[in-house]
């Protein structure tokens, strides 16, 4: 199946739009069954708890919060980035409770990695599927300048996924995410492709189809 990018209609709508509410509700369901962050927590559990994390398309923060849960990661600093930033005060403050904190920018990614300096950890769910290849190229880059380890979640290009995708309205999905889905499958990975898009050397890789419908890209520092 060739890749293909193409506009998801959530990134289109205002925050506040009840179709967009109810499109972010769905998503979390979604990550919940296909175990996102699961995945992205068993490539960073041998890793001593980062003091910085940058969680870039990081929404509501979700993922990142429900990570610093898992790994019990404490005095963590989180830097939630998203153009279209939606975490409540809830949110902030359920960070607090596990002993860490979150730092909403509501800004383009490339433009908050210059800006934040090094950090020890990125992470992305569902964000690069979003950009062509020559897109990610400087994304990439960016990216493997400021960190020590890169983990990123993505949907699976695949049929199974594709027929899958076709099937969540099954679920009470809205209108909105049974579009996104599809185009998100279609825009996925398979294979090495994000590994030949690395820009450096000196790096660990790994990059695999990983559950039902996901895939995953690490990239460790050597």
């Amino acid at each position: 199946m060739q890749r293909v990018v193409e506009s998801e209609l959530l990134d289109e709508l205002p925050a506040d739009d009840p179709r967009a509410v109810h499109s972010r509700n769905d998503l979390r369901m979604l990550n919940a069954l296909m175990r996102n962050v699961s995945h992205i927590a068993s490539a960073l559990a041998g890793i001593p708890t980062p003091r910085r994390v940058m969680d870039i398309g990081a929404g509501d923060g979700s993922v990142s919060l429900a990570l610093a849960r898992k790994l019990h990661w404490r005095n963590t600093n989180f830097i939630l980035v998203d153009r279209n930033s939606t975490v409540s005060l809830k949110t902030l403050e359920s960070f607090r409770r596990c002993h860490c904190t979150a730092n909403p920018r509501t800004t383009d990614v490339l433009s908050e990695l210059d800006r934040d300096g090094e950090v020890d950890v990125v992470i992305s769910n569902l964000f690069l599927h979003h950009f062509s290849h020559h897109q990610m190229v400087p994304l990439l880059s960016a990216i493997a300048r400021r960190c020590k380890v890169f983990v990123a979640c993505e949907p699976r290009r695949s049929d199974w996924a594709m027929f899958a995708s076709r099937c969540v309205g099954i679920l009470g999905c809205h209108a909105v995410t049974r579009h996104d889905a599809v185009v998100s499958v279609r825009a996925g990975f398979a294979g090495k492709e994000l590994s030949q898009l690395w820009p450096v050397h000196k790096w660990r890789l790994e990059e695999k189809a990983i559950g039902a419908f996901s895939h995953r890209f690490v990239a460790n520092r050597m």
